[in-house]
């Protein structure tokens, strides 16, 4: 069974627009370019819970029952997907610096904080394509 993953696919399109768009501007004093900072970020917060929630489901194969893949942290989610060789090493830590950039929004959303995030944009939407497309395989664990 194929897992959806239109919303994911959605999001990870959004996000590189923005990333499209911000890249336009000249002029960080631009209100486009606050508007486009703010979508981005908002956009790798998405798409980065969405790759985690929907991870877990594609893990659930390999476990006894679903509720040791949901009892996963995001970060072991990502470990045990290079276990199960759906990724690679250097990817999983590509994650978890992805997901500590994450954690650092829940106490600072300032100006600092969202430039470092649209530093790691363009690596991330690729990160994001490919895990979708394991994601969207057919569960074989």
């Amino acid at each position: 069974m194929s897992i959806d993953t239109t919303f994911l696919r959605r999001c990870i399109a959004t996000l590189e627009r923005a990333v499209q768009e911000i890249g336009r501007l000249d002029n960080s004093e631009d209100v486009l370019y606050e508007i486009y900072r703010a979508a981005c970020v908002k956009e790798f917060e998405l798409v980065l819970e969405q790759s985690g929630k929907l991870l877990r489901k594609r893990l659930a194969a390999y476990f006894a029952n679903d509720r040791q893949a949901d009892r996963l942290n995001f970060k072991n989610l990502f470990r045990h997907a290079a276990r199960h060789d759906l990724i690679d090493t250097d990817a999983v830590e590509r994650w978890l610096r992805y997901r500590d950039n994450r954690n650092d929004t829940a106490h600072d959303y300032g100006e600092d904080f969202a430039e470092t995030t649209l530093k790691l944009l363009p690596a991330f939407v690729t990160d994001a394509r490919a895990l979708a497309d394991v994601i969207e395989q057919a569960n074989d664990g």
